[in-house]
């Protein structure tokens, strides 16, 4: 279960996890077999966005690939920029949290409808679902699929002739762990229900177990809750949290029902570890992206625990270390994401490449991170992006990605020779000619002069194999630190799995974290705080000793 009011995830027991493992490597026996025809497969009777073929297309035929985030606007009304800045930093689609009265305030249609508007303002499909059923069966407190479908139909004046632009999701992992074999039928029965109503949009159903389906429910029935719609026009919605840890798991899914040619997305990720396990999102970004599947990472903002905050109080220019690894990592938004065609975006003609970028040049260079800036690339119908690549040798790795033609990467090593370069991409994919590259040496790091700190660690939460930690740094010298970095060891074998308010290195137990944007400068007498998540062994001792830019620290 992913709300902004908790991040409280449901955790399978241990012997049903490890059943998971067995059935995500099983063939289905036949349950998800070859397609069968249907009334809309060839998408002929299509009314704007819908499925042909086991993919979401416009309705124009173009082949569109989700690439977005959800937003929880029933719980934040008010954050009426989320939008535009969501669209600002790459997004194609946004998933908008909605209720339907049963658990939370009703969204009314004006409400609805201003949303809808708005994501049309920023050029954005617009996924609307409710999220009252989340749990059902489990949680008392939630709603059914039947109450989410009246809700749909009171909405159906809104909602006619936005086929183009928006996307169904009929209710939020609409059941728990209990017995989740009932998912099936009222799922079913809402679809139809829609449908009957008059309702041609595509339609979006999420797994039971949480959204997770680590029985495995959804995947065995889910040729027949495709085959109960009669227009086909139906994707269905994994979420995958900590119970998808390894890329077998995750991979196992997602084949299983593109070799079906069924359509799935992944309507909801995590990254940060937490204490049921470690989400391997590198493994659900690349295989989204290698077999042309969306995905909504959760959340833009606003998560009581802040560890799932993709934006830090809303605020674009704050973005967490998960925020930065969806937007700008790789596979990651700004690499991957095509504006639908509907708003002008995208051109399936279109097969010219950008110009070459124009070398890349250093500033800002630290122990831990440096700013590269080139010359803008062109393209005969627009540059959308560009990629940094490392480069070593004849091999390169992707280390960050822009819409504008500079970039910060972070996470380097003191006092190391690196080399990068660019690549411009359009909207099409088209990706031009490798930049020339630049040489940098990153600084030795090293005790800056006038500097007087202090720093308190402690525990907030500890769970078996985990815990999460908060890290102050006071500045109790005379002048203004501005740009920092902070040292200290594990001695335990802790290991940092993701963090906020800093940029994490660790090797063995030695850590170094370089400041984030908000948090570089500390004023005299200021403080500033770093949280992180890291997974631990038996013993969880504290660090005994901390370094700010090479100057020992007091603790506190």
């Amino acid at each position: 279960m992913r709300t902004t009011r908790s991040t409280t995830r449901k955790s399978p027991v241990t012997a049903l996890l490890t059943a998971l493992a067995t059935l995500l490597g099983m063939v289905a026996l036949g349950a998800l077999g070859p397609a069968t025809a249907h009334a809309q497969s060839s998408g002929d009777l299509a009314t704007g966005l819908h499925i042909s073929d086991g993919r979401l297309l416009e309705g124009n035929g173009n082949d569109f690939i989700m690439r977005g985030v959800n937003h929880s606007h029933t719980w934040y009304p008010g954050e009426a920029q989320s939008l535009a800045d969501i669209k600002a930093l790459g997004a194609n689609t946004v998933r908008v949290v909605l209720s339907d009265g049963y658990r939370w305030s009703e969204n009314s249609p004006t409400d609805v409808a201003a949303i809808v508007a708005q994501c049309k303002t920023n050029r954005l499909i617009c996924v609307l679902e409710v999220h009252d059923t989340t749990g059902y069966g489990e949680d008392a407190a939630a709603g059914t699929l039947d109450h989410a479908a009246d809700y749909w139909i009171g909405l159906k004046d809104v909602l006619a002739g936005e086929e183009n632009y928006v996307v169904i999701n009929i209710g939020n992992e609409p059941w728990g762990n209990t017995d989740p074999e009932g998912w099936t039928a009222p799922t079913i029965a809402a679809v139809q229900k829609l449908r009957n109503a008059g309702f041609e949009h595509t339609i979006m159903v999420d797994a039971p177990n949480w959204g997770q389906d680590w029985q495995g429910v959804m995947r065995a029935n889910a040729r027949s809750v495709y085959d109960a719609d009669p227009t086909g026009n139906l994707i269905f919605s994994i979420h995958m949290y900590s119970v998808y840890n390894t890329a077998q798991k995750v991979t196992d899914y997602l084949h299983a029902f593109v070799d079906a040619g069924l359509p799935i997305l992944i309507g909801e990720f995590g990254g940060p570890a937490d204490q049921y396990g470690d989400p391997d999102e590198d493994t659900m970004m690349a295989t989204a992206e290698q077999l042309r599947l969306g995905y909504l990472a959760w959340s833009w903002s606003g998560n009581t625990d802040p560890i799932l905050d993709l934006a830090i109080d809303f605020d674009p220019s704050r973005l967490s270390s998960w925020g930065r690894r969806i937007f700008n990592g790789v596979n990651g938004i700004a690499q991957t994401s095509r504006e639908a065609t509907v708003y002008g975006g995208g051109n399936p003609g279109d097969t010219q490449a950008p110009s070459t970028a124009g070398t890349p040049t250093a500033s800002a260079v630290a122990a831990t991170s440096v700013t590269l800036t080139w010359t803008v690339a062109t393209d005969d119908v627009g540059v959308t992006g560009y990629d940094i690549v490392r480069v070593d040798g004849s091999s390169e790795t992707t280390v960050a990605a822009s819409t504008t033609n500079t970039a910060t990467v972070t996470g380097l090593t003191a006092d190391t020779a690196y080399t990068f370069a660019v690549y411009a991409r359009d909207a099409a994919g088209n990706r031009s000619a490798r930049s020339a590259t630049v040489s940098v040496t990153t600084d030795k790091g090293g005790s800056t002069p006038g500097v007087g700190c202090s720093v308190g660690y402690r525990v907030v939460g500890e769970w078996p194999d985990g815990f999460q930690g908060e890290i102050t740094i006071r500045n109790t010298g005379a002048t203004a630190i501005n740009g920092w970095t902070l040292a200290f060891a594990f001695a335990d074998g802790q290991t940092v799995t993701n963090m906020w308010g800093g940029v994490p290195t660790q090797y063995g137990g030695t850590v170094s974290v370089a400041p984030a944007s908000y948090t570089s400068t500390i004023p005299t007498g200021g403080s500033v705080t770093v949280g992180f998540t890291a997974g631990k062994g038996t013993t969880n001792a504290a660090p005994t000793a901390f370094t700010l830019s090479g100057t020992s620290c007091a603790t506190a």
